[in-house]
């Protein structure tokens, strides 16, 4: 798999009918692995290793209905509390991050309110905090760190 712009992380991995899965340490178990797979692990070993937030916290893709149409997302970190920390949009790194992905995040964040949104094809990534009360959002270098 293509080399991407995080730190350097150990993965599991293995083959079976042809077929190469990587295993999701949230999910506790093996994925097949594709190149959004291979972000989105990224980005958990990112959160968990780097960022230091617990896995308890810490979902990943599951459905929520935006519109009346059933929709995944890819990783959602909560608070404590149960609100949402962070959302975040995992793209394969073909995919180019463009206003379409924008959008995308947006529509979910407007069912689930998260303070944080990061978007990523595992080249670039964009995170932003959002400010609910002026519909505003102001643009980050990073995630905050886990501080709880």
């Amino acid at each position: 798999m293509q080399a991407l712009n995080f730190p350097n992380y150990t993965f599991r991995v293995k083959n079976s009918q042809n077929r190469q899965y990587i295993f999701d340490g949230i999910r506790k178990k093996f994925v097949v692995l594709q190149p959004e797979e291979w972000v989105r692990q990224h980005v958990l070993h990112y959160l968990v290793f780097t960022k230091k937030f617990p896995k308890s916290l810490i979902n990943v893709e599951k459905q929520l209905m935006v519109n009346g149409l059933k929709r995944r997302y890819d990783v959602v970190v909560f608070n404590p509390d149960g609100s949402i920390f962070l959302l975040v949009e995992c793209k394969a790194p073909e995919v180019k991050v463009e206003q379409a992905v924008f959008d995308q995040i947006a529509r979910y964040n407007y069912q689930l309110k998260s303070t944080y949104l990061m978007v990523t094809n595992g080249l670039e990534h964009y995170c932003c905090e959002m400010d609910h009360e002026n519909e505003k959002y102001r643009f980050l270098k990073e995630i905050p760190d886990f501080s709880r």
